[in-house]
């Protein structure tokens, strides 16, 4: 008799290999086509008790998805899913800044010279078509991780009503009185005449002049100091910039000294400027740099006070200690001149010459001949202008900014710019950054440590510097008094203005007039108005998403304040702040109830991925080979708090990872396929494995709903590896395959194997989503219960929880296989079948014997007697005899339990005569 053919074998078409990346794209396909399951999922959860939303931070249109695009949107779906299978109601609408700078430089690319004979208006409208082509491209790659969301109704920056939603906020932050105009230098192109972003502006090798100058200090800062005389000295590599002077800085924490030769210098680089030869080194006096603050020196150029003050980013690396600061050719210069309250000059023009400022200021003495000189020309005439007071000079070579179009170096140079005021109290008597802080203590950070970043940047920031001398943008719309350059921020005005661009786009504050611009009843006349020209800041454009999105009604995003921000830690700096900063000022509440961020990509060695080190990670390329769920998986099993390491090595043992639970749910579907309805009489293993599960899917729970993935799914994978596969399912195989199939035993176990796998696919169905949907079409009815398909699920704790005293099982089970190695690798025995388990324990013998020979995977468990040992072992006070079996080896089911050879054990006999 061939005995095979009688055992209940397990029996399951859910496939063993996934194949993922044949399988995948149809599977996916689907969730967004004919099964329309994003739409499904919100009906599903509409009458739910609480909601979820992330609203995205928009990436740029522009260019394919990298590795830090696939992290951030599978993060940001997981979240999404996690939210929805604990019950919740969900949104997520996706989005795309699309104005800008990276695609305004692409269609430049692009167009070349021809650049120059278009139109502003055929520029932004050949920028749309490229972002518009890229939100499609993009659209799809998204698509392809799995990311569910509202994709047919995307929230675009450069959509009509999106732009017009923009300059509201705009407004709203102008009537407020937030909205100030002032000088602020900027990288400035003199031979393109435009400013420059960062990104604009590439690094060369140039050569310039060193130079120390001799600051004779006034008569009060002397009397001060209690010296008849003394000059502080500053170095500089741009003489030209001397004439726009203002002040000098001092660093507070340092100690200053007077030489013999009376002249001021920061005593740690006192040694160097004596090698150089400007000082032999011998101190007069010491003093602290507070003694000189508000104190003048004089300007040798046009005897105008040098204000002397105290600044932070006085650096200990170089010069004197003492910086040469002209607020209109620097950024360091011009905050610690706008904290002091001093004026900037700038008597550069657009051309990079000398304007009639020398004149009007008197910034020198006889300023005739460099009107209208380049300042890089008027180097020389400079250092002749400085007689004595020039110390020492020379040339160097240094790495400078240079202009990308150009290739001419940039200066330094105040403009007008738009600014939002973080400090004047115009929010019911609080300042922008007082009531950005305060609601910053309302808001969840994950991690906790992100309230301290921010924190401290809204701190310690300027005021925000909005305008942007740009063509890709939203424009910021205002009319100006031609004569008194007064903005207009009548109400009326401003929402004409919103209403047109809602109806034609901002393309219209190029092409419309003055006239047909403002309202018909205005009491403004057209002639004696102008138009501000220049565009919003992107990140202005990001950072009233809020407005558009979730107040606006157009979109199905969820509420305002939105339930989350997602993006990575970089945005500190960037979009958490941005939008902060327009909602508070706006409605003086933060966009968000929490913020979560993630760290970047790197290689397994931790180093920046980049395409010359040949370590690029690319999304499509881990699709192809291994499959999304393999990405998926990744996120879910790294710690985003920190940087993410990946690498084919990291992806195959990923692989490995996902290939265990696969095969796992494989086996469980398999072993339940004939169980009808649960069977509570549970054994002691059922009861062991139904508490172990209770506590560790309860733990990982709690874990995935604090957005700690990592640990949770450790969790998970310990409990799948160490407890249910690497125990349970192993020692319940007797049973599932040889007992009856209605033994209460086998039926109770099946029910185990049912209730924990209910319990499990929602918790993996947020990173594994399309796996689980594939298993709920294999599943038998016990398993899938009331639900059709892997988004109908909803995770509810486990209702058995059971608590077995375990220690001693598993510390004598773990001895005993211990011992087992070792008699099998000398071939005393094949098998553990063939042995017997004695033991001294009164609590491993008070147990079911079936059950607890099952566990140690042995014919018997019996109390100790004289039977010779292969060997023994004990744990505390217990001892464990391992004995051969002198029992026969059933044929069935292969336990030593049969009393002749060739015989069947009791059970098996019972189990045949029943089946017959």
């Amino acid at each position: 008799m061939d005995y095979k053919d009688t055992l209940l074998l397990p029996a399951t078409d859910f496939p063993m290999r996934a194949n993922l990346p044949q399988n995948e794209p149809d599977r996916i396909s689907s969730w967004y086509g004919k099964r329309d399951v994003y739409e499904k999922m919100k009906q599903k959860r509409k009458n739910a008790t609480s909601s979820f939303s992330i609203h995205d931070g928009p990436p740029y249109a522009n260019g394919h998805l990298h590795i830090g695009h696939a992290l951030n949107k599978i993060l940001k779906d997981i979240i999404t899913k996690t939210h929805y299978y604990f019950g919740e109601d969900i949104r997520y609408v996706p989005g795309w800044d699309c104005h800008g700078l990276p695609i305004e430089q692409q269609v430049e690319k692009n167009l070349g010279d021809k650049k120059k004979t278009l139109s502003k208006t055929k520029i932004r409208e050949l920028c749309r078509a490229y972002a518009s082509e890229f939100v499609k491209i993009q659209s799809e790659e998204f698509k392809s991780l799995g990311i569910i969301g509202d994709f047919d109704n995307p929230y675009l920056t450069m959509k009509f009503e999106f732009e017009a939603d923009i300059y509201r906020a705009l407004c709203e932050i102008a009537k407020k009185g937030l909205l100030v105009e002032r000088s602020k230098p900027v990288y400035w192109s003199w031979a393109a005449r435009s400013a420059l972003a960062e990104a604009e502006v590439e690094y060369e090798d140039k050569e310039d002049y060193s130079i120390y100058v001799a600051f004779k200090l006034g008569d009060e800062a002397s009397a001060k100091l209690g010296v008849d005389k003394a000059s502080a000295v500053i170095w500089t590599t741009t003489p030209w910039t001397l004439p726009a002077n203002q002040a000098i800085c001092l660093n507070p924490d340092e100690t200053y000294v007077v030489t013999s030769e009376d002249l001021i210098f920061a005593k740690p680089l006192l040694e160097n400027l004596v090698n150089i030869g400007i000082t032999k080194g011998e101190i007069k006096k010491e003093f602290k740099a507070q003694i000189l603050e508000g104190l003048n020196a004089i300007n040798p150029l046009n005897d105008r006070d040098s204000k002397l003050l105290l600044a932070e980013h006085v650096s200990m690396d170089g010069g004197t200690g003492l910086v040469h600061t002209a607020p209109g050719h620097g950024e360091d210069d011009y905050y610690v001149c706008l904290r002091y309250g001093i004026e900037v000059i700038m008597p550069v023009d657009e051309e990079g010459k000398y304007d009639n400022t020398l004149k009007v200021k008197g910034l020198l003495k006889d300023p005739d001949e460099l009107i209208g000189m380049h300042i890089f020309k008027a180097n020389e005439r400079i250092l002749e202008l400085l007689g004595d007071s020039l110390l020492n000079v020379s040339k160097f070579v240094h790495s400078y900014p240079f202009c990308w179009r150009t290739k001419k170096p940039v200066i330094y140079r105040a403009t007008k710019q738009w600014f939002i005021s973080m400090d004047d109290k115009k929010l019911d008597g609080k300042s922008l950054r007082s009531v950005a802080r305060q609601e910053l203590n309302n808001i969840k950070f994950y991690p906790a440590v992100g309230i301290k970043r921010i924190g401290t940047m809204i701190e310690n920031r300027p005021d925000w510097c909005i305008s942007r001398q740009r063509d890709w943008g939203v424009p910021i719309a205002f009319f100006r008094d031609k004569d008194t350059k007064e903005p207009i921020f009548d109400a009326d005005v401003l929402s004409n203005v919103a209403d047109i661009f809602e109806k034609k786009g901002a393309d219209a504050w190029w092409d419309l007039s003055i006239a047909q611009l403002l309202p018909s009843d205005t009491k403004y006349n057209p002639e004696k108005l102008e138009k501000v020209m220049d565009i919003l800041d992107v990140w202005f454009d990001s950072g009233s998403t809020w407005q558009a999105v979730l107040n606006s009604k157009r979109y199905d995003a969820g509420s305002y304040p939105s339930s989350m921000y997602l993006e990575g830690s970089d945005q500190h700096r960037g979009w958490f702040q941005s939008s902060l900063l327009v909602s508070t000022a706006v409605n003086s509440h933060a966009p968000y109830k929490s913020v979560l961020t993630h760290g970047f990509t790197v290689d397994h060695k931790g180093e920046k991925m980049s395409k010359s080190r040949g370590n690029v990670v690319a999304p499509q390329d881990v699709i192809k080979t291994y499959g999304v769920e393999i990405l998926r998986l990744w996120v879910s099993l790294s710690d985003y708090s920190s940087d993410l390491k990946i690498s084919d090595n990291i992806l195959k043992q990923v692989s490995e990872q996902y290939r265990k639970i696969r095969n796992t749910i494989r086996f469980l579907l398999a072993n339940v396929n004939d169980l009808d309805e649960i069977n509570a009489d549970f054994g002691l293993l059922d009861k062991w494995i139904l508490g172990k599960a209770k506590r560790a899917f309860d733990e990982a729970s709690a874990c995935f709903q604090q957005y700690d993935f990592s640990k949770g799914f450790n969790i998970l994978l310990n409990f799948l590896s160490a407890d249910l596969s690497g125990i349970y399912l192993d020692v319940c195989k007797d049973r599932l395959y040889c007992d009856d199939k209605n033994s209460s035993t086998r039926r109770s176990a099946q029910s185990a194997m049912a209730i924990i796998t209910r319990s499990l696919l929602p918790l993996l169905a947020p990173t594994l989503t399309y796996t689980v949907d594939e298993v709920m079409e294999y599943a038998p009815k016990i398993i899938k219960q009331d639900y059709t398909d892997g988004f109908d699920l909803i995770n509810t704790p486990m209702e058995f929880d059971f608590k077995v005293e375990d220690e001693l099982m598993l510390s004598s089970r773990q001895k005993f296989f211990e011992m087992i190695d070792s008699l099998k690798k000398d071939k005393k025995i094949k098998s553990t079948l063939e042995l017997n388990l004695q033991t001294t324990s009164d609590q491993i013998l008070s147990l079911d014997n079936k059950d607890i020979s099952d566990f140690y995977m042995v014919s018997r468990v019996l109390p100790f007697d004289d039977t010779e040992a292969l060997c023994e072992f004990g744990i505390d006070d217990n001892k464990f005899k391992i004995v051969l079996n002198k029992e026969h080896k059933c044929p069935r089911c292969w336990k030593f339990n049969a009393s002749s050879e060739g015989d069947v054990c009791p059970r098996c006999k019972e189990v045949l005569a029943s089946a017959n």
